[in-house]
Parts: structure tokens; C-alpha cells; sequence
């Protein structure tokens, strides 16, 4: 699959952690150096290491939600990579109040040929972080030319860090490691508390998926999903089994099976034309998940289907008020419940 196929599927649905999220690696960022937030720290990564000597004072991010972390830190950075919505300075209305007066940052583009290297450098950043990101090690390598870099890290697939360690590595970078912590601890809080409210939630089956040449459904490793299971439901037990070790791919009708779970979310381009199409196959009309009235559609570019597209720890109060009251009309027993 290539890069700029990738990204594009990337911006469909969103991001999460699955319960629980996968602990880090030894010596993972999460893990390593600086306890006490001093400098210099070491964050390993996909290509190695990078040493941060001291705070950063100029970062810019060519992953594709890290300003998130940034922001909730207290740190604006000085350039953004976009990926989808549009948003002034690629910071979405759930975060846009962290900015305060400060100057917006500059917005980089990806388009699937990588970072934008002269940009880049004319920003002069004394850090880059692409923590969520496909980032190449030739590309990776280029960056690194023009400031410390810290890439995706290896013991996820590339786009598959959950936002929880993308706030602790960030915390590190900046040296606000205590910080970071608390505000992972706080918003997973949030989490437990929807499913102390919903204990539906824990017995049902759940899935992301999207309408992309066909029936694309997203795996396990890939954040989309860990969100449900960060709300307590289960993915199909043979789903990777089905796509591999990717973060999503497309299946055949003959295996519509593993959407007719306790709840399936699409995210669709319009919902009336995506619900068209997925009713216009006798297949998947024939589901019980479609039959039962389980189905939950998020329309792309829209704030609540941004927000679950780049889901972080700004975000996820967000999500969590607008996608839950839906997820838990779909799995009341009830078919005749709205999910709108």
C-alpha cells in the first residue's frame, strides 16, 4: 500500500488505544531517561535514537497529531504537518483554546512524497517529532540534518502509536515528562468512567470501518479500533487473521461476517449515499448488525468525525461526548433506537 494511500485512509476514521494499550518496549521513550524531566533525554525510535540536550524551544511536527500533546503541554509549535479538515494552523476547534495569543503555527503538507524539506528548514526548529507517522529511514535521516528528530517508534506499525504514549514521549521531549503523565492518567480516567456507566459495553463486539473500494475494515493494532476497546468492547476474534499485520484492508463480501458485530461504525463520505450503498447489497442487509438497527455513520468532515480521526488527549473529551450516547443507542436491544 503506498504512503499516500495510506494517508488517506488514515484521515477516515481516527485514532484510540485499545484496552489496555500495549505496554512500551524496554527502554522505550515512555520508559527512558528523564524521570525527573532534566536534560539531556534519549528517545529510542524506529531508526535508532535521538538525544534532545536541552528544551526545545522551536518544534515542529511532522507527524500527523502530535501538536495536541504539544498544546496540552503548554508548548506551540512552530510548524504543523495537515492531513485533513483544514484547520487554521492544522489545529482542531477541541484544541485551538491552548493556543492563546501565540502565533499560529505553519502548515506543512504531505501529500504521500514526504515532509517538505525546504519548509521545513527555513522554520529553523531545534526539534522535530513524527511520532505518528510513516516516516522512511531516508527520510528520517534528511530531517535529522536539519534538527534532532524523533520517529515513529518500533514497536508499533508506522500510524499505530496509541495517543497515550504520544503525550508521555512528547512530555519527554519537552521535558515535561510529570505533566504528560497526569494528563494521560486523567483522561483515562474518563474511559473507565463509560464503562462503569455503560457495562453494556464490556459484552458487545465493535468495529470501525469505511467505504474505501469496497468494504475496508481497520485491525487491531490500528488506533481507530483501540478506541472501542478503550470503551470495552471486543473486535471479532479472527479479524487480523483476515487483514494481517496491517493497520486496515479491504475484505470480499464472503467475509462481511466480521462486520456483524454489536456495532459497526462507518465513516462515510455522505451518510445518505453510504447507507445507500451498504443497504444496495443483499449481503450486507442480511446482517443482523444491519437488521437490529447497529450501525453508527460518522460524516467526514464533520467535528465529531474529526475528532475521532485525531484522536489525542485534547480530543477524547470530545469524542467521548459526541460518539458514546451514539454507541450506547446501538447496542440498547432496542432496533428502533436512533444512532443519529
Amino acid at each position: 500500500m503506498s504512503v499516500l494511500v495510506a494517508l488517506v485512509l488514515i484521515t477516515i476514521v481516527g485514532c484510540g488505544s485499545t484496552a489496555p494499550a500495549p505496554a512500551p518496549a524496554a527502554g522505550s521513550g515512555a520508559a527512558a531517561s528523564g524521570a525527573s524531566g532534566a536534560f539531556p533525554v534519549t528517545l529510542p525510535h524506529k531508526y535508532g535514537s535521538t538525544t534532545i540536550t536541552a528544551a526545545p524551544k522551536r518544534v515542529l511536527t511532522v507527524g500527523l497529531l502530535e501538536q495536541d500533546s504539544l498544546l496540552a503541554l503548554g508548548v506551540v509549535p512552530v510548524g504543523t504537518t495537515e492531513w485533513f479538515g483544514n484547520h487554521p494552523g492544522a489545529i482542531g476547534p477541541w484544541a485551538k483554546d491552548k493556543v492563546g495569543g501565540a502565533t499560529l503555527p505553519q502548515v506543512l503538507k504531505d501529500t504521500g512524497s514526504g515532509p517538505q524539506f525546504e519548509k521545513i528548514a527555513a522554520l529553523k526548529p531545534d526539534l522535530i517529532i513524527g511520532l505518528y507517522s510513516g516516516l522512511t529511514k531516508e527520510q528520517y535521516e534528511t530531517l535529522s540534518k536539519i534538527a534532532p528528530t524523533v520517529a515513529q517508534p518500533k514497536e508499533y506499525i508506522d500510524y499505530g502509536i496509541p495517543w497515550q504514549e504520544v503525550t508521555k514521549r512528547v512530555g519527554l521531549a519537552v521535558g515535561k515528562p510529570a505533566e504528560a503523565e497526569k494528563l494521560v492518567t486523567d483522561v483515562e480516567a474518563s474511559f473507565t468512567k463509560v464503562q462503569q456507566e455503560h457495562p453494556e459495553f464490556k459484552d458487545a463486539t465493535g468495529l470501525m470501518a469505511t467505504l474505501y473500494e469496497g468494504y475496508f475494515i481497520f485491525g487491531s493494532q490500528d488506533p481507530r479500533n483501540r478506541l472501542l476497546g478503550s470503551l470495552g468492547f471486543k473486535l471479532p476474534d479472527d479479524l487480523d487473521k483476515a487483514i494481517g499485520d496491517k493497520f486496515g484492508a479491504n475484505i470480499s463480501r464472503e467475509r462481511l461476517d466480521l462486520v456483524d458485530t454489536g456495532v459497526i461504525v462507518w465513516s462515510v463520505t455522505d451518510v445518505a449515499k453510504g447507507e445507500a450503498t451498504l443497504h444496495g447489497d443483499s449481503v450486507y442487509k442480511g446482517l443482523d448488525v444491519v437488521k437490529e438497527g447497529r450501525e453508527v455513520y460518522l460524516p467526514e468532515n464533520t467535528p465529531p468525525s474529526d475528532a475521532v480521526a485525531f484522536l489525542t488527549v485534547l480530543s477524547v473529551p470530545y469524542v467521548l461526548e459526541t460518539l458514546v450516547p451514539r454507541l450506547a443507542a446501538a447496542v440498547d436491544g432496542d432496533p428502533a433506537t436512533k444512532t443519529s
